[in-house]
C-alpha cells in the first residue's frame, strides 16, 4: 500500500491515505498524521509530476517557425534591452545579451525550449535583478555570455532536480504538489548566486568557466543536502 502511495495521481491521494492508516492500524480520526501524511504524498508523486514536465519542455526543440517560441526570444531581448530595438531577427544584436551568434536557435540545443523559458522567467519576474546581472556580464575583466551561462544553469537546474537533490528544497518550500513555477525560481536563486560567486572568485578568463562553474555545483549541492534548506531569490 505505502509503495504504491507513492505513484498516485492527486485525485486519489485522500483514499490512499486512508488505506495505509487503516493498513496500519491508525485512527482514522487521527487529523494531524492524516494531514501530514497527504502532504508527504503529494510532494513525493508532484515532484515526480515536476520531472516529468521539466524534462518534456527541455525535449521541445527551438522552432524559428514556432510563432510562440519566436515571441518569448522577443520578450527576452525587450525585458533586457529596452532602451533598444532589435534591427533584425537575425542580428549580431544577440551578442549583446550573451548570445553566440546573430542567430540564438543555435544556442539552445541543449536544454531546448526549457533554456529560454528560463531566461524569460528570470527576465520577467526578476527584471532589475536580470539587467544587473547582464550588466556585470559586461564587466571588462570579468565579463562572461549571460544568456550562454544561463542556459548553462538551466542544465544544473535540470540535472539536480533529475538526481533528486532538489527534494528537500522543494519540500520545504511548498507543502503539496512542485509547479513549474517553482523550479524556475530556483533557477532564479542560481543565476542570481552564481554572478556573486564568480566576481567574488575573480577567474583569470572566461576560459576558467568549466573549473569554477563545478566548483559552484559542488557548493550549491552542499547547501541542498541540508534537510531544512530552502535556497529562494526574494524580490
Amino acid at each position: 500500500v505505502l509503495r504504491n502511495a507513492i505513484h498516485i495521481d492527486e485525485a486519489e491521494v485522500e483514499r490512499c491515505v486512508r488505506d495505509v492508516m487503516k493498513e496500519k492500524k491508525i485512527d482514522q480520526n487521527d487529523t494531524g498524521f492524516k494531514t501530514n501524511l497527504c502532504i508527504s504524498l503529494l510532494q513525493i508523486s508532484g515532484y515526480k509530476k515536476l520531472y516529468l514536465n521539466v524534462e518534456n519542455l527541455r525535449k521541445v526543440p527551438y522552432d524559428s517557425d514556432n510563432e510562440e517560441h519566436e515571441e518569448q526570444l522577443i520578450e527576452l531581448w525587450n525585458l533586457l534591452m529596452p532602451q533598444e530595438n532589435l534591427k533584425a531577427r537575425i542580428t549580431k544584436q544577440w551578442c549583446d545579451i550573451g548570445f553566440q551568434g546573430d542567430d540564438p536557435k543555435t544556442d539552445f540545443r541543449g536544454m531546448g525550449l526549457l533554456g529560454l523559458v528560463n531566461l524569460v522567467y528570470f527576465s520577467k519576474h526578476y527584471t532589475s535583478e536580470a539587467r544587473q546581472v547582464l550588466s556585470h556580464s559586461n564587466h571588462p575583466k570579468l565579463g562572461y555570455s549571460y544568456a550562454i551561462v544561463g542556459i548553462n544553469l538551466t542544465e544544473m537546474a535540470y540535472s539536480l532536480l533529475k538526481n533528486g537533490a532538489l527534494k528537500s528544497h522543494l519540500y520545504n518550500m511548498v507543502s503539496g504538489l512542485p509547479q513549474m513555477e517553482h523550479f524556475h525560481q530556483f533557477y532564479c536563486y542560481l543565476v542570481y548566486e552564481f554572478d556573486k560567486f564568480w566576481f567574488e572568485e575573480e577567474p583569470e578568463s572566461i576560459m576558467h568557466f568549466n573549473q569554477y562553474r563545478e566548483k559552484f555545483h559542488e557548493k550549491i549541492k552542499g547547501l541542498l543536502l541540508d534537510c531544512d534548506v530552502t535556497l529562494t531569490l526574494q524580490n
